[in-house]
């Protein structure tokens, strides 16, 4: 059951992806400049409504333009390709980059509203609806320095292509605790170039040691 909380007449607080959809589903439809940042893959892939699994929320007129921005670690999951082959064959202009920092969910629309994913609750996570110019230029400020910080999609994709393809290897011999030496041997590598994949993969996690890749692993379910 989805319900709301109205904590201004400029911030609306919903709870649950369906409650979201359906207070913003018009707004998508008639948006013509859309900026999202997500951590993974789960983040804004609404599936209800109209939506029908788009990875927008709608589908973009030819006239729309939209940038996306992603967290590397999303570009290790197995629905990676096939979202981003989803994306592609939108219409309009279309912009994916990466960022290796943790971003603030958000996504905005015309600069007008903002939508920030909140906590999770009993399987039920919490989404502000901002409407206040203020506050929606600020949260667009934010956006805006995170993406021109981040890199283009197709140039980040190219320099971590072989620690995508090893990522499933590398995460179960860590989880298993193997060490090195067994590992660069199972993988037909030097110990060198196993600990150069490893610190690659920690990168691409946003994690400072094996143990958090491992629990950052298990949080995009990718163990």
């Amino acid at each position: 059951m989805q319900t709301m909380t109205r904590t201004g007449e400029a911030v609306t607080v919903v709870h649950g992806e369906q409650e979201v959809f359906r207070r913003t589903a018009h707004l998508f439809e008639s948006a013509t400049e859309i900026t999202c940042a997500a951590n993974d893959l789960a983040g804004w892939g609404w599936r209800h409504g109209t939506a029908g699994g788009n990875a927008f929320g709608h589908t973009p007129t030819h006239d729309s333009r939209v940038r996306k921005l992603y967290r590397s670690s999303a570009l290790l999951e197995p629905g990676w390709d096939q979202r981003m082959s989803i994306i592609r064959d939108l219409p309009g202009e279309i912009d994916v980059r990466v960022t290796t920092e943790d971003v603030n969910e958000t996504i905005i629309l015309d600069g007008r509203v903002a939508i920030l994913a909140g906590s999770r609750r009993a399987g039920e996570r919490s989404y502000s609806i901002l409407t206040l110019p203020d506050t929606v230029r600020s949260v667009e400020s934010l956006f805006e320095s995170a993406w021109r910080a981040s890199t283009d999609l197709d140039a980040y994709d190219a320099q971590v292509a072989d620690i995508r393809m090893l990522a499933p290897r590398v995460l179960d011999l860590l989880s298993e605790g193997v060490k090195d030496e067994t590992a660069a041997r199972t993988l037909g590598m030097s110990v060198r170039t196993y600990r150069r994949r490893v610190a690659e993969l920690m990168a691409a996690l946003g994690a400072e040691s094996r143990f958090q890749a491992g629990s950052r692993a298990r949080e995009l379910g990718l163990v």
